[in-house]
């Protein structure tokens, strides 16, 4: 009998977790603290104009994450839908910025990469 009342109880449980699917995207309200303020808010095009194409795209329903790799570290750009486009709303690179999730002289390097084998 006490297995009977454990197997409803755990079948309640399962039922009441069941939720329907929501295809929206929630915008992080604002971008954390120590952003790099040339980089956020840029869109996919300027994006990709500036640091050329991505070695790896991820994408998660609406939301994308693009990585950039260089010699010494790599960069995570986290687009997210803004209009009919994309736009950065986090970037962190590895290693990490010091009291930042991003290091300017990372993405500098990405930049300059990005120029040399365009140009």
């Amino acid at each position: 009998m006490k297995w009977r009342v454990a197997a409803l109880f755990s079948l309640g449980l399962l039922v009441g977790c069941e939720s329907p699917q929501v295809n929206r995207v929630a915008l992080p309200p604002t971008p954390p603290a120590g952003e790099p303020g040339n980089v956020a808010g840029m869109d996919a095009a300027r994006i990709r104009l500036a640091f050329g194409t991505p070695q790896f795209v991820r994408k998660d329903g609406q939301v994308e994450m693009w990585r950039y790799d260089g010699v010494t570290c790599k960069a995570f750009f986290f687009m997210y839908p803004n209009g009919a486009s994309l736009a950065v709303r986090h970037v962190e690179t590895v290693p990490q910025g010091i009291n930042a999730a991003a290091d300017s002289a990372c993405l500098q390097s990405l930049l300059a990469r990005a120029k040399a084998v365009a140009g």
